[in-house]
């Protein structure tokens, strides 16, 4: 049997994949269950998070295991599978090994180094424990990523790389500035009483926010939260639980709201925070007709529309156009703003080019190429009858030379946005709040996806080298470990035979020589164990070495043949070994 692994996150596939691809704990119950009985697998876990959904499973066949739970992850996702395949990523034995190991340790987090991802861990093994989809190898390999992630955090400086995704999102809400200055004297809704928001919510309390109302489904749940923020040692908060239906009323309250729930729809809809903070919020200018003057033109116009010189006269506008226009007969009514304006401009284009720049009128641009508007136009642009003049200016532009290529635009500035009255941090996936509350004036949002954005290029600390480190060593242990442990039940198997004959070649003793006394025949049992113990000692000792080395897995198989060793003996010793193991085992 064999580990494989099939996921993807934040690395592999964009936040709106993840979004749909989320699994809320009823699916992830029901993934569990048909991955085990699917054939390849005989156990099972999912580690699902806010970005990252992932199928740990130990399989008998390397190809028939990665098809079987790339289909399962599609059917419980509710993405099609030819959708969800281009984002997944597989890793098989030692490799699987490496990836669990490295995302305990934080290494592979949106912030890397953040330490809630060990929660999770160990909330998805327990899960699996509590449906016994977690056998010997799944158990022993997600207790050993909690003691990796530990070890990682406690003898490193890891946590100096980042921060838990809760204060990373804090601190993109607060613009990179002092979150406990930002915080202090804010009102805070929470909205959901799970892990992420309970952290949130601690985290807020810590840093000087002076309310905090908790929201939930289960009323008690939230209570029960508020409670424990009341109670802290080290806040000096007031808080208090609402139901959900008061978040509509709670929301015109607060400064800062923070959402994580395992809801499936919107929790927060545009219109809903539009309302919450309407009055709240000078009037938002928005370029169009009727807002500021775009930068360098008039109202309404943006960058690159015709304009007026110092003189107050309409320039068509030949200043700085590489063409001659008046050279080109026929080229009164239209207006080329330069070479930016035209800059790989097929002739094709030119006309609509034209007519974008007089917005439909000639007045302008004849007076500047002293022509007069055509009788009968009213100075509307006729592309008909102009037919002569854009072939003429199309050629002047050929034999000039002049358009190498398309350039990008003018930039046109964004009007100022008001200073924000509220400030989102949605943390669930799939989102609570709705994108569209980004365009909302006086409103600061940061999600998953504007996280993922931040974290990209966040500075590596000199630590994540050592963390590794330390990665590469547990692999190569765990790997030894369980390369031997593998071995284990056939050197029983072998030793059990060994007693077998033993205890066959005594009774034959006794049958030849039944008067011999008790003292001479525990003294020939004596000295028929040691011999066989001693010729089984060396080589059962070196098959395990060799075994728990890269490559070694074929040493049990080696060992079964030489000794005709029957396998339903040797699998009775592992199934016997697990059920032990299982009695043993404590709790994650």
């Amino acid at each position: 049997m064999s580990l494989l692994v099939v996921g993807l996150s934040h690395r592999s596939a964009p936040v709106s994949v993840l979004e749909r691809a989320a699994l809320n704990t009823d699916a992830q119950v029901k993934l569990l269950q048909d991955t085990v009985a699917a054939e390849p697998a005989t156990e099972a876990a999912v580690l699902a998070t806010c970005n990252r959904i992932e199928l740990y499973a130990d399989v008998d066949k390397f190809h028939a295991g990665v098809a079987e739970l790339s289909t399962l992850l599609a059917q419980h996702s509710g993405v099609g599978l030819e959708e969800l395949t281009p984002y997944l990523y597989v890793h098989y034995e030692d490799r699987a090994v490496h990836h669990l190991f490295s995302v305990a340790c934080g290494l592979d987090s949106m912030v890397v180094g953040e330490g809630q991802i060990l929660g999770q861990i160990k909330d998805s093994l327990a899960r699996a424990q509590d449906l016994h989809s977690a056998g010997r190898l799944l158990n022993d390999l997600f207790q050993q990523a909690l003691r990796v992630g530990k070890r990682a955090h406690s003898e490193t400086g890891i946590d100096r790389a980042g921060q838990s995704l809760v204060t990373f999102g804090l601190e993109q809400l607060a613009r990179g500035g002092d979150v406990q200055q930002w915080a202090r004297g804010k009102k805070a809704l929470v909205i959901g009483a799970g892990s992420m928001s309970s952290l949130a919510a601690a985290t807020l309390a810590r840093a000087g926010i002076a309310e905090i109302v908790v929201a939930n489904r289960t009323f008690d749940r939230a209570e029960r939260l508020a409670q424990i923020l009341m109670e802290g040692d080290d806040t000096d908060v007031a808080a208090r639980a609402v139901p959900m239906e008061s978040v509509p009323a709670e929301l015109t309250r607060a400064d800062v709201t923070v959402s994580c729930t395992g809801a499936t729809g919107l929790v927060l809809t545009a219109e809903s925070v539009a309302g919450a903070v309407e009055g709240r919020t000078p009037p938002s200018a928005v370029p169009g007709e009727d807002g500021p003057p775009a930068p360098g033109g008039e109202p309404g116009r943006t960058a690159g529309a015709q304009r007026s010189g110092p003189s107050g006269t309409s320039l068509g506008s030949e200043d700085g156009c590489p063409l001659e226009l008046s050279s080109v007969q026929g080229t009164a009514g239209f207006s080329v703003l330069g070479e930016a304006a035209v800059a790989g401009m097929a002739a094709a284009e030119l006309e609509q080019h034209a007519a974008w720049v007089d917005k439909g009128t000639v007045g302008g641009a004849q007076r500047a190429a002293g022509g007069s508007a055509r009788p009968g136009t009213a100075g509307t642009l006729d592309p008909a009858a102009d037919t002569d003049a854009i072939a003429a200016l199309a050629a002047t532009v050929a034999t000039v030379g002049r358009i190498p290529e398309r350039r990008r635009p003018e930039p046109v500035e964004e009007p100022q946005r008001p200073e924000p009255v509220l400030f989102l941090l949605d943390l669930a996936m799939p989102r609570d709040i709705d994108a569209a509350v980004h365009r909302l004036a006086g409103v600061r949002l940061v999600d998953i996806e504007s996280l993922a954005e931040a974290s990209a290029g966040a500075p590596m600390a000199a630590d994540v080298d050592q963390v590794r480190r330390i990665v590469s060593d547990e692999v190569a242990a765990f790997g030894a470990a369980l390369r031997a442990a593998h071995i284990t039940p056939t050197v029983v198997a072998l030793r059990t035979m060994a007693a077998d004959v033993v205890a066959g070649e005594i009774a034959r003793l006794d049958g030849r020589l039944p008067g011999l006394d008790d003292k001479h025949r525990a003294e020939i049992t004596q000295t028929v164990r040691r011999v066989v113990d001693k010729l089984l000692h060396a080589p059962t000792v070196r098959v395990k070495q060799l075994a728990a080395e890269p490559g070694g897995a074929g040493y049990a198989d080696a060992l079964r043949t030489l000794f005709d060793l029957d396998p339903e003996t040797v699998a009775a010793v592992s199934r016997a070994e697990d059920s032990t193991t299982e009695k043993d085992r404590g709790p994650a």
